[in-house]
């Protein structure tokens, strides 16, 4: 088996199941001779490699059991490929060793090719593939976005970035003033009408493909949870970042279409704003301490650069609301200017 050359270098604790992949490929699904490498980088345990053979490419689904559940990566893809959406097709599995052997959607995420000039063609299909999604992918069985969980992804900022990353320590009022405003993103969301969430709804997960389009992968860890969370990982994306106006424009366009689906009642734009900021805010924040837990936790290094924009969106999110006033204190005065210092080290 020929691994090849890649940017990304496989880790050495990956031989094993590097021959145990190969084993599987050519005796129980029968594909002989391929070359294989690694397809893309992934924020969790699972790992993803792209097969070549015969002209013709497939993705591997590497999921060790134990640390990732094959059982819900393929109950999720069932759920939207019933409902059209351009999902990989499951060729074959083996749950007992974590294997998934996948079509391959191609090369080109969103994050790749995206550009002023062709963002609306882009953003336009995926907001139709939201909208689908919204309306017709059934949530049966799937974990619900409660404050439980919303409060355990706003902990990692002050677990990961703040605590372990920049080794602040907060005064007992910062401490207060942080769970009052996690009880008002909180509340916010769950206000909310709820509806199917991809929960990483964005341009790292996103492929621009030739036919139907967009090409969506990464949504085991769907929820039923608030009609904004996709929308805002959409339009204000840890990795890429667009003008407020046209994010806005995005946002009031989604409004008025998820009116007509039935997905949303409420008129009122300026509270759907109010939804989708806040939304952001507790999103942006659940981010940033993920980065910093994967460097530290995981030692993938690479999410920190997204940090500093993904705070700047909550800073200019919190400048808009006077309850956020704290928030955006704590992050001004002292997270943006530790994270400078942790750069120039």
């Amino acid at each position: 088996m020929d691994t090849g050359n890649s940017d990304h270098t496989l880790d050495c604790d990956m031989s094993q199941r590097l021959d145990e992949i190969a084993r599987w490929l050519r005796d129980d699904v029968g594909i002989a001779a391929f070359d294989i490498n690694p397809a893309s980088e992934d924020a969790s345990f699972r790992r993803y490699l792209r097969i070549t053979f015969d002209r013709q490419t497939r993705i591997v689904m590497d999921a060790p059991p134990g640390k990732e559940d094959c059982g819900s990566y393929l109950n999720v893809a069932r759920k939207l490929s019933e409902c059209g959406l351009n999902v990989p097709d499951v060729l074959a599995v083996d749950r007992a060793q974590g294997f998934i052997l996948l079509s391959d959607l191609g090369r080109e995420l969103y994050l790749h090719v995206l550009s002023p000039s062709n963002v609306g063609k882009l953003y336009n299909d995926a907001l139709d593939a939201l909208l689908i999604m919204q309306s017709k992918a059934s949530t049966d069985g799937l974990r619900s976005y409660d404050r439980a969980l919303l409060y355990e992804e706003m902990e990692l900022f002050r677990r990961w970035l703040v605590r372990k990353h920049l080794n602040l320590s907060l005064r007992a009022d910062e401490h207060s003033m942080l769970d009052g405003a996690f009880a008002l993103l909180a509340d916010s969301a769950l206000a909310q009408p709820t509806v199917f969430v991809h929960r990483d709804y964005h341009s790292r997960n996103l492929l621009r493909t030739r036919h139907n389009n967009p090409g969506i992968v990464d949504f085991q860890d769907a929820v039923v949870g608030p009609v904004t969370y996709d929308l805002i990982s959409l339009l204000r994306d840890c990795y890429i970042a667009w003008p407020l106006d046209q994010v806005e424009s995005w946002v009031f366009e989604y409004h008025d279409r998820a009116m007509a689906a039935g997905i949303l009642s409420l008129q009122d734009q300026t509270q759907f704003l109010r939804w989708v900021d806040l939304m952001g805010v507790q999103r942006h924040l659940k981010a940033s301490g993920i980065f910093a837990r994967l460097t530290h936790r995981d030692g993938k290094t690479g999410f920190l650069s997204d940090v500093p924009r993904t705070l700047t969106y909550v800073l200019e999110t919190a400048r808009r609301y006077p309850e956020l006033s704290g928030l955006h204190e704590l992050i001004a005065q002292r997270v943006m200017p530790a994270l400078d210092a942790r750069r120039t080290q």
